[in-house]
């Protein structure tokens, strides 16, 4: 081969050293700019719309404002801040109670026995229909006169109780519907960790004479740690974005006194019910920002975890 064909073919033969070097980013580039443009649109036109004084539709002409959505929103101590609150406790608690059943469940699973295929899909029935379908069903379910649960808590001559329509009851009762639904992803998630173990270490502390919980608490849930971690940060996330039941339940600003109105069911209102988008966008980034936050401080966990 000539000299000017090898000199021709060098440029070539170096960028395919290179590619081949870094073929895992090389074949994940498109579909990583595709994300990144598919979610840096949204965000920056979002980001955009909060700093001007949009309203009424968001092809209208609007002035650039600064900051003063954000001063209105983090103002506002009769909406948004509660709501804030609401959000806060229906993640925490569902979250909790999600993780505690979920390992509970998990644990119950983990060993062979019989019909366990079978309790395994009743468990995860549940995740079949849609949150708007089963906030309908447990509508009908917790209807005050002629749903299902009242009329039991009749037989134990129990009276009728407001699960929905009442003031103080209808966000703790939205959220044991959140873990009715949602516990069983959670029951995947640590069970794929609890399967994944060596039974050496749980034998050895049998052995060595450590109760149930000792050996649950000692050896087996350190092994799952960075599961566990992950499965908090998987469904809190998904818990904190939870818009579809509190809407099919309870409608436009979370009832009648708002008794639901988490942020994304207060940042729907502002832009469908009051076309009020620079505040509503306001709220969202805040919220983008809160979610983004505790992202950062559940991998930062992870990452020790695994170190």
């Amino acid at each position: 081969m000539s000299t000017v064909a090898i000199q021709k073919q060098g440029p070539r033969e170096s960028f395919s050293r290179w590619a081949n070097k870094h073929r895992k980013w090389v074949f994940a580039a498109p579909s990583m700019i595709f994300v990144s443009l598919l979610i840096a649109f949204p965000v920056g036109w979002t980001l955009y719309l909060s700093l001007t004084d949009a309203r009424g539709s968001v092809r209208a002409e609007s002035d650039f404002i600064g900051l003063e959505n954000y001063a209105d929103v983090l103002t506002d101590f009769d909406r948004f801040w509660p709501a804030v609150a609401r959000t806060v406790y229906f993640t925490g608690g569902a979250l909790l109670l999600e993780l505690t059943l979920g390992m509970i469940i998990a644990l119950l699973l983990w060993r062979p026995f019989r019909g366990e295929k079978w309790v395994r899909v009743a468990i995860l029935l549940p995740l079949v229909a849609t949150p708007v379908a089963v906030g309908m069903m447990w509508r009908l379910i917790l209807e005050p006169n002629i749903g299902f649960a009242n009329q039991a808590l009749a037989w134990f001559g129990i009276p009728a109780q407001p699960f929905l329509s009442g003031q103080d009851t209808a966000l703790t009762t939205l959220m044991f519907i959140d873990v009715w639904q949602w516990t069983p992803m959670v029951v995947l998630i640590l069970l794929a960790g609890l399967t994944s173990l060596s039974d050496e270490p749980d034998e050895a502390a049998r052995m060595d004479g450590a109760n149930a919980w000792q050996r649950f608490w000692f050896v087996t849930f350190p092994l799952i740690r960075v599961t566990f971690i992950t499965a908090i940060l998987l469904r809190g996330i998904d818990a904190l974005k939870t818009f579809d039941i509190l809407y099919a339940t309870k409608g436009k600003g979370g009832g009648s006194f708002h008794e639901v109105e988490t942020l994304n069911v207060y940042a729907y209102g502002l832009s469908f019910d009051y076309n009020k988008y620079g505040e509503s966008s306001a709220v969202l980034i805040v919220f983008f920002m809160l979610i983004i936050g505790c992202i950062w401080l559940l991998t930062a966990r992870r990452k020790k975890d695994n170190s």
